[in-house]
């Protein structure tokens, strides 16, 4: 018998211990990886140690119950944004204007406001006509908004819409290096979750049409609009989109975001 032949022998203990060893460490680390690292993070929403194994893998799991967006009375907002949906000319800003005075209390004269409205300055126009919209169809629910907005025409809304979108923000947009030291749930997200990054939507260093700028909004009307994303007692999101987004957030999650948006 060769030298080779023996050296591979199950005879040969060294050869033995040799495999053993190896196979016991891919045993551990797959156990590591794949098992104790998926329920470490607490992550409520895995289903067994199968859905454990998949999310390691890199299938993402199954996200959380749907939002309820068709029941009860009141139904999902059903104005489509689109851009430049609003005509921000000259006119319909001086309409606004005008309009707007009955806003100052509670968004101030400038469109920045306290603790608990939104800052509405420099807002995008179509984001401001779809929350009025919301509000005066009961789509969003206000006991503050609804009596404001119940005989606001179309064109009216359009005009207030203009007017805020026309005012300059305190501060401007971040840049793209300012936006990569973001929190990670902010620029990332969490894919594994099935959590989008915030400025997907919302908007970074760039501009987008169909969700409002959050860009140094008050802390505590953040977090009270996602906690009633969260429990639902919001729901003029389309097709339930920030609720489902903010029911797979953690509470740290939560705040960091607020943190970040508030401090902007």
């Amino acid at each position: 018998m060769s030298g080779s032949e023996q050296l591979f022998s199950l005879k040969n203990p060294w050869f033995v211990g040799s495999v053993a060893a190896v196979a016991g460490t891919a045993l551990v680390a797959a156990l590591v990886g794949f098992v104790w690292m998926p329920y470490a993070q607490n992550d409520k929403s895995i289903g067994g140690l199968w859905d454990a194994i998949c999310r390691a893998a890199g299938a993402p799991g199954p996200a959380a119950a749907p939002a309820d967006v068709g029941s009860g009375r009141v139904h999902s907002s059903d104005v489509i944004v689109v851009p430049q949906m609003i005509s921000e000319d000259r006119i319909s800003v001086g309409r606004g204007a005008t309009l707007a005075l009955r806003c100052t209390m509670c968004h101030g004269a400038r469109g920045m406001s306290g603790a608990n409205t939104p800052n509405l300055a420099g807002q995008n126009a179509e984001s401001v006509y779809k929350q009025l919209r919301d509000f005066q169809s009961g789509h969003r629910i206000s006991e503050i908004m609804a009596p404001h907005v119940r005989n606001l025409s179309d064109q009216d809304m359009r005009d207030l819409a203009a007017y805020y979108a026309d005012l300059p923000r305190l501060a401007p947009p971040p840049t793209l290096v300012e936006q990569l030291r973001a929190p990670v749930i902010v620029q990332i997200g969490s894919p594994m979750r099935n959590i989008p990054p915030c400025v997907s939507c919302h908007g970074g260093s760039d501009r987008k049409t169909a969700s409002p700028t959050l860009d140094g909004e008050p802390a505590q009307y953040l977090h009270t609009q996602l906690a009633a994303f969260a429990n639902g007692t919001r729901h003029n999101d389309i097709h339930g989109q920030m609720r489902n987004v903010v029911r797979q957030m953690t509470p740290e999650e939560i705040k960091a975001v607020v943190d970040y948006y508030s401090r902007r």
